[in-house]
């Protein structure tokens, strides 16, 4: 897994977005006793759920295997010029 120059402001976004996802999609507001890795989780098991991303395989879900097929997936929604992606 290699680890960009922006991969922690792409995993605010991801998160940022995959909660506004969530919140569209019925689930109540995280509050503020959620751990940020239980966020994570919440929204990559959502994401997949969903058929928007792809599942890792049961040995490798892992807190940094999760955030980083949402950098993944966040990268994707971005436009090319996007200057997270430079």
């Amino acid at each position: 897994m290699k680890s960009g120059k922006h991969d922690a402001q792409l995993l605010k976004l991801a998160m940022e977005i995959g909660v506004g996802y969530a919140k569209k999609r019925g689930f109540a507001d995280f509050g503020q006793g959620i751990s940020p890795k239980d966020k994570v989780e919440c929204i990559y098991r959502l994401l997949v759920q969903d058929n928007l991303i792809q599942a890792l395989p049961k040995d490798k879900e892992d807190g940094p295997n999760m955030k980083h097929k949402l950098i993944l997936w966040i990268s994707r929604q971005l436009p090319a010029e996007h200057e997270l992606l430079n």
